[in-house]
């Protein structure tokens, strides 16, 4: 049994011995051919070997069996003996046109620089044998065929080096054909260097910066630049293929605006590819040429932006303000589109002109022609923004009010090269004019203000109450007053002291901290405005300067202090109303509202009822008690 044993083990060591000896033998591989190339151009081989004994780092061969040779070999280089290139491969072996390039230590290259007609024919790839028996296959064959350079690129008009303004158009154009019996493809690549002319290292030492722009791939697909995708998106950089004469293919390049960015060196590339057997393309052969420099010269050296008249502007209220902002520098061959606003800082209530406040916007012009107001909505029916020629524009204001004082400011946003931009789009250069600061002369506005409580019967809760106003303007020509009522809690010391009349007269300025409340206002044109509230209330004018204000079935919420602010309202010589600015505030009314008699009488009468009910359950409570208590004594007995 165990001799049995033993020879089995003995048999299944020797059939696994041979499983693995011939399973894994050396195989060595090269592309599948045949492979086709252009002369003058580029041959790189791959050869791989594995499964093999030894080292790690195997020896390559290469051997050339040419078509008219008769099958005779011809060495062309070795990685292990300098010698062994033929007479043919030798000079160019030593200068390094012809050389095995390593990937890895069982994994070369065979590298031809510049493939010659008579390179063409059979290339053996043959590894050395490091096995310790001789198994598989050492060697590899691919065919290789030379084909003739047929390649030609052209181009129309070359740049001229002479500067081009920001946002200008470039067009470029390129011509391209190939004549080949076998079918292969043709792409072009539109791209620029940056650092100087030509490439390697520009002026100054500084290395040249290849950018691709666009490309047609071989596949006839647009393929853009990575650094100038989103301008491809956006449709700024487009890139079309033409038929030409001849058959060649003409392909035309545009950037809609160029950037300063965009300066550089420009060049074509045409690049010719085949579909080799194992399905890849190839590139096979490609030209480069140089189209020209390109100086992109920036907006902001020439555009200025001004604004007239200049200094200072004094006027009359009512008198017309007229604006005019001029932009220059503009380069007529740019088709740009122009976004100009109006901007205003400080007005009459600023301490000084043109130092305070928030700059906002007056106008606007967009670069379609279109007209909007800022805040003030009423000067859209009040004036104007036109653009009176190429780079003019004007703001008119009918006629000046006080809140049109300040500085203004013409702003543009210039698009170069885009008439119509959309919103998303970023301005290319905005620019600010010197302020111009208008003053208006105003006329010496008084104004008082006085408010009181009429005499008359103690108010209590449903009564009405009644405020007056008397508010006064002094001034030259016609003016009106509009008046707003006010509203404030009473303070916790005045609630609790009582009043001893109907009405107490606070001191001028309430002392609290509460924010007011607006009652109700009497517009200068006479329209009443009634704000929230929770009472009846209505406003109406007595005389030319009496306001009265009624608070119908008032409640405890309306007792509080009242006050009364005036303002001026002017009127120009064209009709129009304006505010003055100049305002005055009322004393403080203090408004208490006391129980009606009804509600007085109601208190005693609660307590009389609690108090009879009281007693009433006392006594039920007490003869209850008692009865049954003697109750319980008469049973004890029985």
């Amino acid at each position: 049994m165990r001799t049995m044993m033993a020879s089995m083990k003995t048999a299944l060591f020797v059939f696994l011995h041979w499983v693995l000896q011939y399973a894994v033998c050396r195989d060595v591989t090269l592309p599948k051919g045949p492979l086709y190339r252009v002369a003058g151009f580029s041959l790189s081989l791959p050869c791989a070997v594995s499964g093999y004994e030894g080292p790690r780092t195997q020896d390559f061969e290469w051997f050339l069996y040419r078509d008219n040779a008769a099958g005779r070999q011809m060495g062309v280089v070795s990685t292990r003996d300098k010698g062994f290139p033929y007479a043919p491969f030798q000079a160019r072996v030593r200068n390094g046109e012809v050389r095995i390039e390593r990937d890895s230590g069982d994994m070369v290259r065979l590298a031809i620089q510049r493939l010659r007609a008579e390179d063409q024919g059979n290339y053996e790839c043959y590894t050395p044998s490091t096995d310790s028996t001789y198994q598989g296959n050492y060697s590899a064959t691919v065919t290789v065929k030379v084909i003739p350079d047929t390649l030609q690129i052209s181009y129309s008009r070359s740049l001229t080096g002479q500067p081009m303004p920001e946002g200008a158009e470039l067009t470029l154009t390129c011509s391209a054909s190939i004549q080949s019996e076998q079918l292969t493809h043709l792409s072009i690549t539109f791209g620029k260097r940056n650092g100087g002319e030509g490439s390697g290292i520009g002026a100054g030492g500084e290395v040249s910066t290849v950018r691709e722009i666009i490309s047609i791939d071989n596949m006839l697909g647009i393929v853009p630049g990575r650094s100038y995708k989103k301008r491809y998106d956006d449709g700024e950089i487009t890139l079309e293929k033409r038929n030409g004469e001849g058959g060649q293919g003409v392909y035309v390049m545009k950037m809609r605006a160029v950037q300063p960015d965009d300066t550089g060196s420009y060049f074509c590339e045409a690049s010719q590819w085949i579909l080799d057997p194992d399905r890849s393309w190839q590139k096979i052969a490609q030209r480069t040429l140089d189209v020209g420099n390109l100086t992109v010269q920036q907006l902001a050296e020439s555009l200025s932006v001004t604004s007239s008249p200049r200094g200072e502007v004094t006027l009359q209220i009512g008198s017309p303000l007229i604006l005019t902002c001029e932009v220059l520098g503009l380069p007529p061959e740019v088709n740009s589109g122009l976004l100009v606003q109006w901007m205003k800082r400080g007005s009459v209530s600023s301490a000084l002109v043109g130092t305070g406040g928030v700059e906002v916007e007056v106008a606007r012009m967009s670069p379609d022609g279109v007209v909007s107001w800022g805040d003030d909505l009423s000067r859209a029916s009040g004036g104007s923004m036109e653009k009176v020629a190429d780079g003019r524009y004007t703001l008119k204001l009918f006629s000046a009010r006080p809140s049109d004082t300040g500085v203004y400011r013409c702003v543009v946003s210039v698009y170069a090269g885009r008439r119509n931009p959309s919103p998303s789009t970023p301005a290319t250069l905005t620019q600010r004019s010197e302020g111009v600061t208008v003053n208006l002369k105003t006329k010496d506005v008084l104004v008082s203000a006085v408010a009181q409580l009429p005499r008359g019967p103690l108010l209590k809760r449903g009564s009405t109450i009644t405020l007056i106003c008397n508010a006064t303007v002094t001034t030259t020509g016609p003016a009106e007053a509009q008046v707003l009522w006010l509203r404030w809690p009473i303070p916790e010391p005045v609630i609790n002291k009582g009043a001893s009349s109907a009405s107490d007269v606070a001191p001028p300025v309430p002392t609290v901290v509460e924010k007011p409340r607006r009652i109700a206002a009497l517009r200068y044109d006479g329209v009443a405005i009634i704000y929230a509230n929770g009472s009846e209330v209505s406003i109406d004018r007595l005389s030319a300067v009496s306001y009265r204000l009624r608070v119908h079935a008032a409640t405890m919420d309306d007792q509080g202090m009242y006050a009364c602010h005036a303002e001026a309202w002017g009127k120009d010589p064209h009709g129009g109303w304006y505010n003055t600015g100049v305002k005055a505030e009322s004393n403080a009314v203090t408004v208490y509202l006391y129980a009606r008699a009804a509600d007085l009488l109601l208190i005693p009468l609660v307590v009389g009822v609690s108090s009879a009910l009281f007693v009433g359950i006392v006594i039920i409570a007490a003869v209850t008690c008692c009865f049954m208590r003697r109750l319980a004594r008469q049973r004890a007995r029985k």
